[in-house]
């Protein structure tokens, strides 16, 4: 069956994203237990790396494998670096993880970009795979307790675009890739659907996560001034 946005196996997932966000913010206090906080650090990011394991050798095994399966989308970058962020509690990551992994999961939850629904293996996939990534940004927060900073929106900028580098040479040399969607719009309805024709949506899409980034930002402010 093909994935219906809005439909009763979309907020089931949606559902399902909900419940993992509130345990874990529920469960902060426990998750810091080390020996607890070690568990879930570890089961989360091996869960991550499987999905990418996964999504490649389904890939492989039905005969669909390109340049187009290299795991060079926002999404699929910021899932390794959340993995990578769990198994090393790197401070470095944080950022990236954060501001990036967040809004850009948050994004496919909302207007995901898929092709097949409930019960196909991709419809699983996409949406373990985007949950974790929330779940690992808003573990580095609830739990860990990082304190984002204007720098650190700063840094998620810079590497937006470091990351953007490779997916864009690649969409340049296949000429049929559409990396982190700076070929082209998605073919399903997104938020890019509200910003100019290509090219100029990249442009606007500068202003719009700098925006994004301040409005994480402040919100984690706000909490935090709310519990004192």
């Amino acid at each position: 069956m093909s994935f219906e946005m809005f439909s009763a196996a979309h907020y089931a997932a949606l559902l399902a994203a909900a419940v993992v966000f509130a345990w874990i913010v529920l469960q902060r206090r426990k998750l810091r237990v080390p020996s607890v906080n070690r568990t879930f650090r570890w089961v989360t990011a091996s869960v991550l790396i499987a999905c990418e394991v996964a999504l490649q050798a389904s890939y492989l095994i039905e005969g669909e494998w390109s340049y187009g399966s290299l795991p060079l989308q926002l999404c699929s970058l910021t899932l390794l670096l959340a993995a990578a962020l769990l198994m090393t509690c790197s401070k470095r990551l944080y950022d990236i993880v954060f501001f990036l992994g967040i809004l850009g999961a948050l994004q496919a939850l909302i207007t995901p970009n898929l092709g097949q629904g409930f019960p196909h293996f991709r419809y699983f996939h996409f949406f373990i795979a985007h949950i974790g990534i929330i779940a690992a940004g808003l573990f580095v927060i609830a739990v860990e307790r990082y304190r984002p900073t204007y720098k650190s929106v700063r840094n998620a900028w810079i590497w937006l675009h470091i990351l953007a580098v490779p997916a864009a040479a690649v969409n340049y040399m296949t000429g049929y890739t559409n990396f982190m969607f700076l070929a082209r719009k998605p073919g399903t309805a997104s938020l890019l659907d509200m910003l100019a024709p290509w090219p100029w949506y990249i442009l606007q899409l500068e202003v719009v996560v700098i925006a994004l980034c301040l409005l994480l930002l402040w919100v984690v402010a706000l909490v935090r001034r709310i519990k004192g």
